[in-house]
């Protein structure tokens, strides 16, 4: 990493304390907020969370090498608060707010770099997408990409300054859910393409409507590269009328709805589960003809096929070759809670439970629909909806059930609405059931799987995060083979 402790403290200010035998411009190996994941020769960053002072633990990463701390506190401080020898400390940087000082940290860093950064934001599909282009890129050339869900305040920092030199491109996943946050991420990002996946319901609670939506997420162009391109999704209707974004023409990707779309994901064959088969069309400037392009989308749903028509913008613009974004395509995965598909003997089970908003939910609800077997909707609470939440949840419960769900149950307080929507409108054969939380749904399950989960169904788990569905994941996982 070619970032040396005088530059850390020229970013950061702050009053720095070296160990003696210390050199000011040795250059840090990594950074880490967790104390055990500090590696020789790198930097650890004392924060502060609701549960956990990370001040406590930095003899530990004294211990494990660190070279440098970053700390609001003494010392002096830290031993009388937490009982930690203060003997054991090395170098550190004494400072006002350290998770200010990590951004400050990978802002500088990053204006060392040289790496194209891809910036990709929207309502629902950052994450599908992120790995749709990560993987595209990939076959030309060395890429980083933000792992699990690193796309806040702090994991993106975190990621910037996990960097290299041998990497030529980094996909880097960007998050909000307040005005004025886009900004700050933007600001250590300074991205060269930016990618939004759409304008949905997320977040209304402090952003009020789409069009604050819009606007929130916006903020990513405020520190686009004077160079940047952006490719945004042609489906979407607060996306199309965007004619020019601060002098920059924007490039339109989607599955043919808009006759601004230069990146088409068109004649959509679904493999049901399996994934598509289609036919991408890249329209080229001055050429009456442009690109086709067969290819294969191993994740199901037409959503996916969007976000595939997503990576191929990217790709056409970074150079990539007919074979290389086919290639790229169709060896896309999964992660963890991002529509996963998980086969057994007993279930297959779409693992979609990281979190939820009202068109993420209807393309699950799309997605378990494509399924031959008995499907079973478990559907949890989508939180920060504002005033709408009732009926947004309503809604949820009526597609589920006229998408065919065998048994649909509806977990949480506004669920409720759920429930109602889903019981009046689902087939006779339809059961439809409600419990008010997590804990309740897992005992249900234990006194009821059969009957609730037949065996042979496939099984769509889909909530907001917090509502801690993973139990429910972890709890159908054991009971599958």
């Amino acid at each position: 990493m070619n970032f040396s402790i005088r530059e850390i403290t020229k970013a950061c200010g702050g009053e720095l304390v070296l160990r003696e035998g210390t050199d000011i411009d040795t250059c840090v190996s990594s950074v880490a907020i967790n104390s055990n994941l500090v590696q020789p020769g790198g930097v650890f960053i004392a924060t502060e969370g609701e549960r956990v002072d990370g001040h406590k633990f930095i003899p530990a990463a004294f211990q494990r090498g660190a070279a440098l701390v970053l700390t609001r506190k003494t010392p002096e401080q830290v031993e009388a608060e937490h009982n930690a020898d203060r003997t054991q400390w090395g170098s550190y940087l004494l400072v006002e707010d350290p998770l200010q000082a990590l951004k400050d940290m990978a802002e500088a860093y990053r204006r060392k770099l040289s790496v194209k950064v891809v910036g990709i934001t929207g309502s629902s599909g950052k994450t599908s997408t992120k790995e749709f282009i990560a993987g595209v890129l990939s076959m030309r050339y060395r890429v980083l990409k933000t792992e699990g869900n690193f796309n806040n305040e702090i994991g993106v920092p975190l990621t910037l300054l996990n960097i290299r030199e041998e990497h030529e491109v980094a996909v880097v996943e960007m998050g909000i859910s307040e005005f004025g946050e886009m900004h700050r991420l933007s600001k250590m990002a300074r991205p060269d393409i930016c990618v939004i996946t759409n304008i949905g319901q997320s977040h209304l609670n402090n952003l009020i409507d789409r069009d604050g939506i819009l606007r929130a997420k916006s903020e990513i162009f405020d520190y686009m590269a004077p160079d940047g391109e952006i490719c945004l999704n042609g489906e979407d209707d607060k996306l199309v009328p965007l004619r020019e974004i601060r002098g920059h023409r924007p490039h339109f990707f989607g599955l043919g709805g808009s006759s601004r779309e230069e990146v088409v994901m068109g004649d959509i064959r679904s493999k049901g589960l399996w994934g598509s088969e289609a036919r991408l069309m890249i329209k080229q400037e001055n050429q009456e003809s442009g690109r086709e392009i067969p290819v294969r989308i191993p994740l199901p749903g037409e959503h996916m096929a969007l976000n595939a028509a997503a990576a191929a913008c990217v790709a056409a613009l970074l150079g990539l070759t007919d074979e290389e974004i086919a290639a790229g395509t169709a060896g896309v995965n999964t992660i963890s809670g991002r529509t996963n598909i998980i086969r057994s003997d007993r279930y297959t089970i779409i693992d979609d439970c990281y979190n939820a908003n009202p068109a993420s939910v209807s393309a699950a609800i799309d997605l378990l629909a494509l399924a031959d077997t008995e499907k079973v909707a478990i559907l949890g609470d989508m939180l920060n909806l504002g005033e709408e939440t009732h009926r947004y949840h309503r809604e949820a419960g009526i597609h589920a059930a006229r998408a065919g769900a065998g048994r649909i149950l509806c977990v949480g307080e506004e669920s409720r609405y759920m429930y109602q929507g889903a019981y009046d409108n689902a087939a006779q054969t339809a059961k439809v059931f409600h419990f008010p939380d997590t804990e309740a749904l897992l005992k249900g399950l234990e006194t009821d799987l059969a009957g609730l989960v037949p065996e042979g169904s496939t099984v769509l788990i889909k909530a907001s995060h917090d509502m801690g569905f993973a139990k429910v994941l972890e709890y159908l996982q054991s009971r599958a083979e």
